[in-house]
């Protein structure tokens, strides 16, 4: 017998409050981080989005409002009515008020969310970003209160996962052959965008490890995403096998909420039945959702269906694009991770002297919050929290010199010389309150150290110097030469 919506009364209140928890972080890292990121004396000015955007393509709150102060008060808003999602506001509501509440709800959630991804740019060019508007925007119609949520929403959301686990599946087998040799988890987790405290450890378990690792890896991104739609108990199995993976990424990196999105997501492939076996609740008694929810269910399924089109033709497509919007609502996307890994991990250390005619003994390194500067730091936690700056910082060195998508970089330096406070604080230390006379940005090549090297020296990393990737400068010479965009204070 096919389940019904009724099946999903506690699925859907457990992948709410998930849902919330995720909002929480996006709308606290965008509290703190967008200003000096994006905003109006940002990195990436505010009013550049404004100006040479189409509000039409890139729909934001902000292309009319391009002010701090509307950032701010959307980011902590959001952040408000994160903890109302996450308390269950609307269930507090008296019928018949609680389904409308709950829409009102999420439809603000995804659209003030949708207002940072949109006039964020670089910042905001994550997959994670329309993964998130995508898994909100079918929220809304879940419903809540007395009636249960209309079962094809639920069908939708699997979808979804699909879509993100099997994308990723395919992305990885048709990219670096080291996924079909099953020799990429011997570099991943030392070269990936932010190691964790326990990446070390992963990194130094035995090579067939990580051969049965990486044989894992296809098996839950290519083979269980077809169980999603099985039966039950099949696709529970399917949605625990895929919540142990994310869980072991989340153990040993840092992907932002990639991962608990992802596991989110995987809720929807449980029911009310597997949930009451497991914990000591019991399922509430639910009337059919109301005549408009379900028509406007249905009508969502057909839009989907719809759009779907696209992501899935790129998706069986051998020249695969992964994260990519077909939309400018970011509805239906096409999803995939780490379709290449990189050998070598190569690191930008920014660093500042206040000596005139300094040797190299003058300059000071500033200390980033995620990415390796000293080698004996270990690597620190910070998902499902989003360290913005970091990620860009990461692909940023993968290149020996910036190019036209790290303006960014030399804004941010040109900031650090005049002691920008909004800079400032997207660093874990700042040596120069006031700014340096002089600053520079050198690469290095990281690796972990061997557990030989650790026990001797302590330290999680060795490094070697490659290159100078931005030349010593001061606030002046970066002026003259055309590279910054502020007014020079000293």
């Amino acid at each position: 017998m096919l389940p019904s919506g009724a099946d999903y009364v506690l699925v859907r209140f457990v992948f709410q409050r998930g849902l919330a928890v995720i909002y929480l972080f996006a709308f606290l890292v965008a509290a703190r981080q967008f200003r000096p990121l994006a905003g109006e004396d940002g990195l990436l000015p505010l009013s550049e989005y404004a100006e040479n955007a189409s509000f039409r393509e890139r729909p934001s709150l902000f292309y009319f409002y391009p002010d701090d102060r509307v950032v701010g008060l959307t980011a902590w808003t959001g952040v408000a009515l994160s903890v109302v999602a996450l308390l269950a506001g609307p269930y507090w509501l008296p019928e018949p008020y609680a389904l409308p509440a709950s829409m009102l709800l999420w439809l603000a959630l995804w659209g003030l969310y949708q207002s940072f991804v949109n006039a964020g740019r670089v910042f905001y060019g994550y997959g994670w970003e329309s993964m998130l508007l995508e898994t909100g925007f079918l929220a809304v119609f879940l419903g809540a209160g007395a009636s249960h949520p209309p079962v094809v929403v639920i069908w939708l959301l699997k979808w979804l996962l699909f879509r993100n686990m099997f994308g990723a599946g395919l992305i990885k087998i048709r990219g670096d052959d080291c996924w079909r040799d099953l020799t990429c988890l011997d570099h991943h987790y030392e070269t990936q965008p932010m190691p964790n405290p326990v990446s070390w450890f992963a990194h130094h378990l035995p090579e067939r490890f990580h051969r049965l690792e990486v044989v894992g890896n296809h098996v839950v991104e290519l083979a269980i995403p077809f169980c999603y739609f099985a039966p039950q108990p099949f696709a529970t199995a399917a949605g625990v096998a895929t919540i142990g993976f994310q869980a072991w990424l989340l153990f040993t990196g840092n992907f932002s909420w990639l991962n608990a999105l992802t596991v989110v997501q995987a809720v929807a492939t449980f029911s009310d039945g597997v949930l009451t076996a497991v914990a000591p609740v019991a399922a509430p008694a639910a009337t059919a959702p109301p005549l408009a929810l379900t028509v406007l269910a249905l009508l969502l399924a057909v839009l989907v269906v719809a759009m779907s089109v696209r992501p899935a033709l790129n998706m069986l497509s051998p020249t695969q694009v992964m994260n990519t919007s077909f939309d400018p609502l970011n509805l239906v996307n096409t999803y995939g991770a780490f379709g290449s890994i990189t050998r070598d991990r190569y690191q930008l250390v920014i660093e500042g002297t206040d000596a005139a005619d300094p040797d190299e003994d003058d300059w000071e390194a500033y200390d980033c919050r995620g990415q390796p500067v000293r080698t004996d730091e270990r690597p620190p936690q910070w998902a499902p929290y989003h360290l913005r700056l970091d990620w860009q910082l990461w692909f940023a060195a993968m290149r020996p010199r910036p190019g036209r998508r790290q303006r960014w970089l030399l804004e941010l330096l040109e900031a650090l010389l005049e002691g920008d406070a909004g800079a400032r604080s997207l660093l874990a230390s700042d040596p120069f309150p006031d700014g340096p006379e002089r600053i520079r940005v050198l690469r290095y090549r990281y690796r972990f150290t061997t557990p030989e090297e650790r026990a001797e020296t302590g330290d999680w990393w060795a490094r070697e110097r490659v290159g100078t990737y931005v030349a010593p400068m001061s606030r002046e010479e970066l002026q003259r030469g055309g590279l910054g965009r502020r007014t020079v204070v000293r």
